[in-house]
């Protein structure tokens, strides 16, 4: 488990918010993923909380 929130730079799908989160919450990427897509049937601001996590979550170093 990351012990901080960063994008990976390999094994993303769109932006890598997915992967990270997974990967902080040692959780699969696959679970998260779906959680995400499935939480977009609900009302929220889900599409404006993933695009403001892709421009503040720095990428992995190298």
């Amino acid at each position: 488990m990351a012990s901080t929130l960063t994008r990976p730079r390999h094994g993303k799908v769109i932006a890598g918010v997915c992967a990270g989160l997974a990967d902080r919450l040692g959780l699969s990427p696959f679970v998260v993923r779906l959680a995400f897509v499935l939480s977009c049937i609900l009302p929220g601001p889900q599409f404006i909380a993933y695009i403001v996590l892709w421009v503040l979550m720095p990428k992995r170093p190298v």
